[in-house]
């Protein structure tokens, strides 16, 4: 785990229990804001830059839980 807050793709996905590329979907559509849920990490890359995303797994789950009730109410509704 990169410091006890910010962690990879890999490691957020694999403990959320959901993939990659929906937890890149969860981002890249506005439902995990950044520097909330996610921040770009800079770590060892360079130009063109194309960042690797850390993802804060306890606000990440806060969010996919309320927003995984909200989704299940509408549709039972």
């Amino acid at each position: 785990m990169l410091g006890d807050i910010w962690c990879s793709s890999e490691l957020t996905a694999e403990k959320l229990g959901i993939t990659e590329i929906k937890l890149s979907f969860l981002r890249e559509n506005g439902i995990l804001k950044p520097g909330i849920h996610w921040k770009s990490s800079p770590l060892g890359q360079k130009k063109p830059w194309k960042p690797k995303a850390l993802y804060n797994i306890k606000m990440c789950r806060k969010i996919i839980n309320k927003f995984y009730f909200e989704l299940k109410d509408n549709i039972a509704a």
